[in-house]
């Protein structure tokens, strides 16, 4: 599997996550009382994963095809500034959490209102990723690149849908399917 592959592969399971908080958000509309434990935990795994793995990932992908294609290089910038806006909108959206888990006033319009701009721009991230750099590096790379690449990087960790899974994480992701059932 090439990295791209691997990418797209936490994507998909990413896009998972992000429709149960989705799902969330249209309760949230409809008045429903929020589990805020559970929206933590989940706006927690998703950010350090993207954070801390994902994007990492990504960022050494473009660092190795940076200079290769003028228009592949001016994608990359977008991306690597789109990483920064994602990683400040996870930060602020579990600031506001955090803030409620401990006992501080927010309105709920304010916490819907961030959660779903950060659903919406995690997965239009995504997509302008699938549609626009995926095929550009595809399509420039050569197998020695690829072998390159995997030997460099680490394999998947991912501690919810990877081979070796978190018990803590596993929970979540129940919990969250659960929170959702009517």
């Amino acid at each position: 599997m090439t990295i791209v592959a691997e990418l797209r592969s936490d994507h998909l399971n990413l896009d998972r996550l992000l429709d149960i908080l989705n799902a969330k958000v249209a309760k949230l509309r409809a008045g429903t009382r929020p589990n805020y434990r559970l929206m933590a935990d989940a706006v927690s795994y998703i950010g350090d994963y993207a954070d801390q793995y994902h994007h990492s990932r990504e960022d050494a992908l473009l660092a190795h095809f940076r200079g290769r294609d003028a228009s592949l290089d001016d994608l990359m910038q977008q991306c690597e500034t789109q990483h920064q806006r994602l990683q400040a909108l996870s930060h602020d959206l579990s600031d506001v959490i955090d803030s409620i888990l401990n006992d501080t006033l927010v309105p709920m319009d304010q916490l819907v209102d961030k959660l779903e701009l950060y659903v919406r721009e995690q997965k239009a991230h995504m997509a302008f990723e699938e549609q626009q750099i995926f095929p550009q590096l595809e399509r420039l790379g050569q197998a020695s690149d690829w072998e390159r690449m995997l030997a460099q990087l680490p394999r998947n960790a991912d501690p919810l849908f990877g081979e070796h899974q978190s018990e803590e994480y596993v929970e979540l992701y129940r919990d969250l399917l659960q929170d959702m059932t009517p």
